[in-house]
């Protein structure tokens, strides 16, 4: 027996909301708000930029603050200056 052609057979549900003339997913994704960097110094946690800093001490205090928390995150401070990383480390006293 030959399948019948039914244009009919596979019709699918529309939604209502769904129009024929809208753009598709141009309007519906956020933008990405990219974060402005004020300070030289920045805070990453994981290779993620969590926070910048004016003076390297600042970041430095925040860093260790992070790592005495959780110290198996890897954490660091970024010179954007002088594009060098510093990573930090707990001391063993």
């Amino acid at each position: 027996m030959a399948r019948q052609s039914n244009s009919t057979w596979r019709k699918g549900k529309r939604n209502s909301n769904d129009s024929l003339d809208a753009d598709p997913g141009t309007d519906d994704i956020p933008a990405r708000r990219t974060p402005s960097e004020q300070g030289r110094y920045r805070l990453q946690v994981d290779r993620q930029t969590k926070g910048s800093y004016a003076t390297q001490e600042a970041a430095k205090d925040a860093a260790l603050a992070i790592k005495r928390a959780y110290p198996i995150l890897h954490v660091a401070v970024f010179d954007a200056q002088e594009g060098q990383s510093e990573l930090i480390a707990l001391t063993e006293a």
